[in-house]
């Protein structure tokens, strides 16, 4: 009896504490713009304290020597600092600035600058380093409940974690932008909707679309899939003899395996975007079952992982084709179509949270 009273309760424990977070993440109109211009500020005056030859300036092959096919290699304290501290000087005034009452180009300028600033932080500084960090995270957990040990920590150097906090930086941007756009053109700041209560990606071809660029991002991942489980099982498809007992002998073939099967699970909840148990949690789901997923829930994981497989794809696709090394395709080519991959992921998410998204009072019939 008493076992299952502390049950219930941890349940509702559990219960308040999500309607708390995603309470919080509902009203992202009203704070994006104020954590968007702390962290500009912030990093602002890092960047001038690194102008000014303050230590540990992350950018540039003398402060991160793995970044040799990274956009800002050659970057340099003396150089990069200034233009760090001067864009997100002029992004916080941009921020701190009244916008109820901008007209004209003063509009243009915000969205753009906005816009600018979230494509910058999101697409351009982070490398494939950052996902490689994030899809070893189950793998190095594995391991590490069965005593192996892949020294996981000790590869986020400060260059890397500067990356993260870049690339939380340009989704405030975004999402900061996304609420300037809408109240610019007069429609609700938290569901989207025009004043009407219309909205396109409520649509019915909508929808159809968004199973066509759902099943795309299924199937993208397979060809990589594939050539890494077959390695694993010591066939060297794609691949030199020399190559594949080198993968052997170092263990990647089991790392890639890993990867392979944290793309096959990433495939089976992206199934979840236009299935049932998407939306509604399975019955045998502890603690939740039959309940609504949170939106934020799929959305979210999803959304983060669609643009790191997006700008890891562009730098692995201007790697391979500067090499111009198709001899070990089975290594390079199921690269390229990461690309595809990230767009069509957030394709799927964006149809996903337009067909999903709930109505503000102020639309609700």
């Amino acid at each position: 009896m008493k076992l299952a009273k502390k049950s219930t309760v941890s349940h509702e424990q559990a219960t308040q504490s999500i309607s708390l977070i995603l309470g919080w993440w509902r009203r992202w109109p009203e704070w994006t713009r104020y954590a968007a211009f702390v962290w500009t500020l912030v990093y602002g005056l890092l960047g001038a304290y690194w102008s000014l030859g303050g230590s540990g300036f992350p950018f540039g092959l003398l402060n991160d020597p793995n970044a040799q096919s990274w956009a800002f290699r050659h970057a340099t304290a003396a150089t990069a600092g200034p233009v760090i501290a001067i864009l997100c000087f002029l992004g916080a005034a941009v921020l701190f600035m009244n916008k109820r009452n901008a007209r004209g180009m003063t509009r243009k300028f915000t969205l753009l600058y906005a816009w600018s600033a979230a494509t910058l932080l999101c697409l351009a500084i982070p490398d494939a380093r950052v996902l490689i960090g994030v899809a070893y995270a189950p793998i190095s957990l594995i391991g590490a409940l069965f005593g192996h040990s892949f020294h996981y920590f000790d590869y986020f150097t400060w260059p890397v974690v500067n990356q993260y906090i870049c690339l939380a930086g340009g989704l405030l941007w975004a999402a900061t932008a996304l609420s300037f756009q809408r109240h610019f053109r007069n429609a609700c700041s938290y569901c989207g909707r025009n004043r009407d209560g219309s909205l396109w990606m409520a649509s019915s071809s909508a929808q159809r679309w968004g199973r066509w660029v759902t099943y795309i991002a299924i199937l993208a991942p397979a060809y990589y899939d594939i050539t890494r489980l077959a390695w694993l099982f010591g066939i060297p498809l794609g691949i030199t003899e020399e190559l594949f007992q080198s993968l052997q002998n170092s263990g990647a073939v089991w790392a890639g395996a890993g990867l392979a099967l944290v793309s096959i699970t990433g495939a089976i909840l992206t199934h979840g975007l236009i299935k049932p148990w998407g939306e509604t949690f399975p019955r045998w789901f502890p603690y939740w079952a039959g309940k609504r997923v949170p939106v934020a829930l799929a959305v979210v994981p999803a959304g983060l992982v669609s643009i790191l497989l997006t700008v890891t794809g562009i730098q692995f696709v201007i790697e391979i084709f500067l090499s111009g090394d198709f001899q070990n395709w089975g290594a390079t080519t199921p690269l390229l179509l990461f690309p595809i991959w990230g767009i069509a992921l957030g394709g799927a998410v964006i149809f996903y949270f337009g067909r999903r998204r709930e109505y503000c009072s102020e639309h609700r019939s």
